[in-house]
């Protein structure tokens, strides 16, 4: 048994002059060795082999230190000379010819350790928001605030700046002789830091307003404003609307229309997650279309033929086999040549798909609750905007459904309108199936049941009570067609069957139809136009309204 001194360093006789530690290290090899014969002393039970190894260990400890003196005398001298110093101390050499390059190297990163600074979450301002000024007791305090200056009206001696936010506009008094500032050097568009005096007023925004002691100027516009933002409703054509999108966004109307559009996409995440779903994020660029047909954006993608998706279907499908319930909020691409109010070439659709259903009618009841849920939230969190807008919200306790085939029919009759396409919906006959049910029911929605099978996909499930129809839906919004959906072909060979039934072919769907060989449970899903939902909540009559930066027919910019 050898017993190895603790702390043992090895030193180079010759580099002992660049290493400060020698006197401690020949301190610690005879503190061992005594440990070790005093250990040695302590065994006498021990077998006598073991014994003489401890004591040979340790008298070749002692026989170490005593072969050092040149070390020993280099050592106490530079001591005595006060040249290593920190042998007085535990501190580290700090610099001098004595210190070896790299512990000058390790001591410097040391004290760049002590000296780093680290991030540890998000800073706290010391300027205020509008909900923090309503919440708090800041009547009559000084306070801080920042933003855009929506507008000045001079009144001489007295000015209003009202600054955007982004909750809103707040109004601001900036007094001649008090406020410490030359209001011939305020810009409308100028971003600005204002400090001053909280004062309840009742004509201004918010009940409250306050007057300025001091501005700070953080930035100021280098061109004046193409549109006028400041008015209350933006009075200029779409075209110029669109062609300005940015700046006509900061039109408090303009504005509000998005952030119910925020409310719509919250509440969908928000319940979607509360029943069970989770979020997916699927490709946009795929080798074939889920819903095939001529109207796709066709692109290269590295010397091999590509698409951009019209859906995310294949792989929501796909996705139940491996969540059971799944959503996901992304833009889908249409080649479609329709220059309408309606119709966009981009657009974002608010998907979801549900394993182990009943029936078609289970997604009917999904989104029957996401519509409940939403409501109630846009009431609760954008009472806001929705008084901005003057938006009064639909009823949605309860759907009427109606079958495509008794839906034409009823249409035909009461408003005398013949049936042209008995395999699919024209606008004209949307509108009046929403208007039927508005006076018959005082319904905003309706959800049209059993498609024809031949204006649907080969994946959608025929109804066994007569194949020529499926179990499928799209839900009107006062005549207009939001949502698209179904219950979803989920057996193997019936799917083959349908696709050899169509003449298609199943070359490039080959990963979609393995999930289903290696089996699926009964499911479906839908799809809502994102744009098409708002415009109808907010009133408006063309999707560009609702869109942020709209691609059509004819824009591809901003």
């Amino acid at each position: 048994m050898r017993v190895v001194p603790r702390d043992y360093t090895v030193i180079s006789p010759q580099k002992s002059e660049s290493f400060s530690g020698a006197f401690l290290l020949q301190q610690k090899i005879a503190s061992s060795a005594a440990r070790s014969l005093d250990y040695s002393a302590r065994m006498p039970h021990l077998h006598s082999t073991v014994t003489k190894k401890i004591a040979s260990s340790a008298t070749r400890s002692l026989d170490y230190s005593a072969r050092m003196p040149v070390l020993h005398s280099t050592v106490t001298k530079k001591i005595t000379e006060g040249r290593m110093p920190h042998l007085h101390s535990s501190s580290a050499p700090q610099s001098g010819d004595d210190v070896a390059p790299h512990q000058k190297e390790i001591h410097q990163d040391k004290k760049r350790s002590t000296n780093m600074e680290f991030i540890t979450g998000v800073k706290e301002k010391d300027t205020l928001e509008i909900s923090q000024l309503l919440s708090g007791s800041y009547e009559g305090k000084t306070v801080k605030v920042n933003g855009a200056v929506h507008t000045i009206r001079d009144m001489g001696e007295v000015a209003f700046v009202v600054l955007r936010k982004r909750e809103g506009l707040l109004q601001c008094v900036f007094e001649e002789g008090k406020t410490k500032f030359d209001l011939k050097d305020l810009k409308e568009a100028s971003t600005i830091e204002v400090e001053g005096t909280v004062k309840a007023e009742d004509r201004a925004p918010n009940g409250f307003e306050i007057r300025l002691d001091a501005i700070k100027v953080l930035s100021e516009p280098a061109a004046p404003m193409p549109l006028a933002i400041s008015k209350w409703k933006l009075n200029t054509s779409l075209e110029a609307n669109l062609n300005n999108r940015a700046i006509a966004l900061r039109n408090i109307r303009e504005r509000a229309k998005f952030r119910i559009q925020e409310g719509v996409v919250r509440g969908f995440r928000d319940f979607l997650y509360s029943q069970g779903f989770t979020e997916i994020h699927t490709p946009k660029v795929g080798a074939k279309s889920a819903e095939g047909g001529a109207n796709l954006f066709r692109l290269e993608y590295f010397h091999r033929p590509a698409v951009l998706q019209q859906s995310p279907q294949f792989y929501k499908q796909m996705m139940v086999g491996v969540f059971d319930r799944v959503f996901e909020t992304a833009p889908v691409f249409r080649a479609e040549k329709h220059n309408t109010k309606r119709h966009l070439n981009e657009y974002t659709s608010l998907d979801f798909e549900m394993g182990y259903i009943d029936g078609f009618e289970d997604i009917m009841a999904m989104e029957t609750g996401f519509l409940q849920y939403m409501i109630a939230l846009l009431k609760k969190d954008y009472e806001k905007e929705l008084k901005i807008l003057n938006v009064t919200l639909p009823n949605v306790d309860k759907i009427p459904t109606v079958r495509f085939d008794e839906a034409k029919k009823k249409v035909s009759e009461k408003y005398n309108r013949q049936i042209r396409d008995p395999y699919d919906l024209e606008p004209e006959e949307e509108a009046l199936i929403g208007q039927y049910f508005k006076e018959e029911c005082d319904a905003d929605f309706v959800f049209v049941t059993h498609y024809p099978s031949k204006k649907r996909p080969f994946y959608a499930m025929d109804d066994p009570a007569d194949p020529t129809y499926t179990l499928s839906f799209d839900l009107l919004y006062q005549g207009l067609e939001i949502t698209t959906g179904g219950q979803r072909i989920h057996d193997y060979q019936m799917l083959m069957d349908k696709i050899e039934k169509r003449g298609m072919e199943a070359e490039g769907m080959e990963q979609y139809l393995a999930v289903f060989k290696h089996g699926m449970p009964p499911h479906g899903g839908l799809g809502i136009g994102l744009e098409r939902l708002t415009m109808k909540l907010i009133g408006e009559d063309n999707v560009r309204e609702t869109t942020l930066f709209p691609r059509d027919l004819s824009r591809l910019e901003p």
